[in-house]
């Protein structure tokens, strides 16, 4: 059953303005949901709402809480008044596919962010009565990754000598996918605190497109290039459900699963 069925969650998320975080806050206001966002210009994704369904700015301007800096410039403390009392953080953040984007700084943008997000949580939960608060929730962190970047705990069939090649060649020309790959590997290893649990959804081939039916798999689906394709719009369903949903959740939470659109 849908948690939006009895209360409303709170979510931050980051990367909000991106070609799917923006997915994410528009379908989590239309769900009737408190969101919250880092973002430089709550003006920027303002408009970028109305990109994907026109004046739905209008609607959903005083719904959403838009903290306007670029995450890494924030203070622990500040990031900590951002994630306090969140039910989940989102994280979709990601290197601008320029030059400066993928060779200038930050270089660690995904992994240092997925890091001090959850020292956040974690110091937000720290000081809470286990025996008074029992019956609070963990807090979710959900972060997108790709199906480019392999399960730190194993699972994923071992990839082609040829597809091998390919990504050792891109994890070393191309820092975004050794960043990727770094904030797979953090999160795979929080595990040892009760008040946060995770998941990391891995799309295969990002495209635009509306809303449709998925499916979330436990491993990469084919080969590493033209075995799929998952609309922007359908990660971020993917990701508000697992939010929403508890049977869901407890599916797939600890776990990296990878999503590939229906047709």
């Amino acid at each position: 059953m849908s948690a939006s069925a009895s209360t409303a969650t709170t979510t931050l998320v980051v990367g909000a303005t991106g070609a799917t975080g923006k997915h994410v806050v528009l379908q989590l206001l239309q769900q009737k949901q408190n969101v919250r966002a880092i973002a430089r210009s709550k003006e920027r994704l303002l408009n970028s709402l109305d990109e994907i369904v026109p004046k739905s700015s209008e609607d959903f301007a005083k719904s959403l809480e838009v903290t306007e800096a670029s995450i890494l410039d924030l203070s622990d403390e500040e990031l900590q008044k951002a994630t306090k009392d969140c039910d989940a953080v989102v994280s979709c953040l990601g290197h601008n596919m320029t030059f400066k984007g993928m060779y200038g700084h930050p270089r660690r943008l995904v992994s240092d962010a997925a890091r001090r997000l959850c020292e956040a949580i974690e110091k937000n939960r720290s000081g809470e009565d286990d025996k008074v608060d029992e019956s609070k929730k963990a807090t979710k962190f959900i972060l997108m990754g790709s199906d480019g970047v392999a399960n730190p705990a194993g699972g994923d069939d071992k990839r082609s000598l040829g597809e091998r090649i390919v990504l050792f060649l891109i994890r070393c020309l191309v820092p975004p996918h050794r960043d990727n790959e770094a904030a797979a590997a953090y999160i795979f290893s929080k595990t040892d605190n009760p008040k946060l649990e995770w998941t990391v959804v891995r799309p295969t081939d990002l495209i635009n497109g509306s809303v449709s039916k998925y499916q979330l798999f436990d491993k990469p689906q084919g080969s590493l290039f033209g075995s799929g394709a998952a609309t922007r719009a359908n990660v971020a369903k993917s990701m508000v459900d697992l939010i929403l949903t508890d049977d869901l959740w407890e599916e797939w939470k600890f776990k990296m699963p990878v999503l590939h659109d229906l047709n």
